[in-house]
């Protein structure tokens, strides 16, 4: 079922995905980072999974804070060492990496078969000339769930990690449909990733298992959290009903 498929929107934090999947395609999940001064580049009102300057991690969990806790703070901290990394040249600055990171993200998405998009940050907050189509969003969860530690990642419903520099910090997931204390858990829930700016209203990403297979609901420019899980729900029902 597909209605307004090709139609542009703006991304938001579904961007998240495609940010973890350029990530892991040059980078180990235990390649230990330290975050640094790219948090000065985050926009006002960012969600934040609280990491800091000085604090040091592996991209796994870098990864788990992005995509758990929707960290506007761990897309940046990946998007520039991730440049570094590929580029190969530590002295590059903040925003040069972002740029050079964002252009591996549309190769990647470019690669993947995504034919009407164009990504312009790490984290999809609300950017001029940023747009993507629920078509090339469904390209893209569909090539994520290739990666085993996406897969983990986005049905992780709380979690607790310890940094390699000591610190601590417990993570929840922002996709309501993995909790069971939510009105809108869904049991037969196993991620994705959800999504709010001002101009793309409330986006989800989901994803559900029947029967050993998987299926994949994608809303955007919602009104309402009820618009939004209601909506992917009504889908998944839809599905297995069939």
């Amino acid at each position: 079922y597909e209605k307004n498929s090709d139609k542009h929107i703006n991304p938001a934090s579904l961007t998240k995905i495609l940010t973890a999947i350029t990530a892991l395609t040059y980078m180990n999940t235990d390649t230990v980072i330290t975050v640094g001064t790219e948090l000065n580049l985050l926009p006002k009102r960012s969600s934040l999974c609280l990491i800091k300057s000085g604090h040091s991690l592996t991209l796994y969990d870098l990864l788990t804070g992005m995509l758990v806790a929707s960290g506007n703070d761990a897309a940046y901290t990946i998007a520039v060492n991730t440049a570094r990394y590929v580029m190969n040249e530590d002295s590059i600055s903040d925003k040069e990496a972002i740029s050079y990171f964002t252009d591996l993200m549309n190769s990647v998405a470019k690669a993947i078969g995504c034919t009407d998009s164009n990504f312009t940050t790490p984290d999809g907050f609300d950017s001029e000339g940023q747009y993507t189509t629920i078509k090339d969003l469904s390209l893209i969860c569909s090539y994520a769930l290739k990666f085993k530690e996406i897969r983990e990642i986005v049905s992780t419903v709380n979690k607790k990690v310890i940094f390699k520099s000591g610190e601590n910090v417990t993570w929840s997931n922002s996709n309501k449909l993995l909790h069971p204390d939510s009105p809108y858990y869904y049991s037969e829930a196993t991620g994705m990733k959800t999504g709010t700016t001002p101009l793309a209203g409330k986006c989800l990403i989901a994803t559900a298992e029947f029967d050993g297979q998987t299926f994949v609901a994608i809303v955007a420019n919602c009104e309402s959290e009820n618009e939004r899980y209601s909506s992917v729900i009504k889908l998944f029902e839809s599905f297995s009903s069939k």
